[in-house]
């Protein structure tokens, strides 16, 4: 089966990936000259246990495999990264609560490690910590994201596959048996593939728009949630990244930390209606009371304007977080067609299984 993969961020590679691995003819269709140039690029690069989502969900299945998963690729293709932990920190007992409802989610979804704290033994483990309580996840860690999507493009085309990059999709239309491609660029042209699959990220929902016979009712709306981050301009603080209670849209603004040992904070939530990545050095402000909740001792002038990455989300303030979207054959009676949206945290780490579940999904 030839199968086309729109987009080239970590989702698309990993799909195309394993098409390929399952001996499929793939094609990767990236609009600009470069792989993981879009949201892919933009994010904590977080390894995520999987402890916040419902029961159920999408999320709740992939993570906590996905988890295990990505851990024995870095390890097996030499990608570099480090289970550096995490504490998702209470500082009052209305979150202390919230923390414990985390745990027992947790649980429910089979992340491994969970261990509630108290506030002393939380300062044993991080002395700059202020809170009552801690949950620790032993199982979070953080990875070097251009190398894994170089790993992943590396095992596509190892096993055939290929990547047409500056290669815009203007339109798919079905045959009799598959698709014909439109693609635009430097040199347009068409191709006719059996299966297509739309990994488009923050233009998924345009790519849709642009399928022949595609119901337009099944295309989600698409809800703009900009994270600004900030560098700390000090030596990190902490040895694990730290995360306060969720808030609404996000995790929080948090403690994140790179592979080279630099500190950073974010991201926070900025609802947006178009996309822009500059960051507000006034959204400083906000920064430095939420941190200070956890941190007090953070100092004045330490945070640096540092880069900002965009959600895709499906769902706006105040409602309900929405779960992944799998859009197959199944749904919506189009043969060979899976279009994926709202593919926001932890799809990273989820990355793995989800690419196993759509190849699976063209089999059918």
């Amino acid at each position: 089966m030839q199968v086309l993969v729109i987009g080239a961020g970590v989702i698309g590679l990993a799909v195309a990936r394993a098409a390929a691995r399952a001996g499929h003819d793939v094609i990767v269709a990236e609009k600009t000259d470069a792989i993981g140039t879009g949201i892919s690029s933009r994010n904590s690069e977080v390894i995520h246990a999987g402890m916040y989502y419902p029961t159920g969900s999408l999320r709740a299945k992939l993570c906590p495999c996905g988890n295990r998963m990505l851990y024995e690729f870095c390890e097996s293709h030499g990608v570099p990264h480090r289970r550096c932990g995490k504490l998702i920190v209470a500082t009052n007992d209305v979150e202390r609560e919230r923390i414990e409802a985390i745990q027992a989610q947790g649980g429910i979804n089979g992340v491994e490690g969970l261990d509630l704290i108290g506030g002393n033994a939380a300062r044993d483990l991080e002395p700059e910590l202020s809170c009552v309580a801690a949950l620790v996840s032993p199982a979070t860690g953080i990875i070097d994201g251009h190398a894994y999507m170089l790993a992943l493009q590396g095992d596509i085309e190892a096993h055939g596959g290929a990547i047409a990059f500056e290669t815009p999709v203007e339109r798919l239309t079905p045959k009799l048996h598959g698709w014909r491609v439109q693609f635009g660029g430097r040199e347009p042209g068409h191709l006719d593939v059996d299966a297509v699959v739309n990994c488009a990220g923050l233009a998924a929902q345009t790519v849709a728009r642009s399928i022949e016979g595609y119901p337009q009712s099944r295309i989600p709306k698409q809800v703009l949630a900009k994270g600004n981050y900030f560098a700390y301009a000090g030596r990190p603080a902490f040895t694990r990244l730290i995360y306060p209670t969720p808030v609404d849209g996000g995790l929080g603004v948090h403690v994140t930390l790179d592979l080279a040992g630099r500190m950073r904070f974010g991201p926070d939530v900025e609802w947006i209606d178009r996309e822009t990545y500059d960051v507000d050095p006034g959204r400083a402000a906000s920064f430095y009371a939420r941190i200070r909740t956890y941190w007090p001792g953070l100092p004045d002038n330490s945070l640096v304007p540092d880069y900002a990455g965009i959600r895709p989300k499906l769902t706006g303030p105040g409602e309900p977080a929405a779960d992944f979207l799998i859009d197959g054959p199944a749904e919506h009676g189009m043969a060979g067609l899976v279009n994926l949206f709202g593919i926001e945290s932890p799809g990273l780490t989820s990355s793995l299984p989800l690419a196993d579940a759509v190849v699976a999904l063209l089999k059918a």
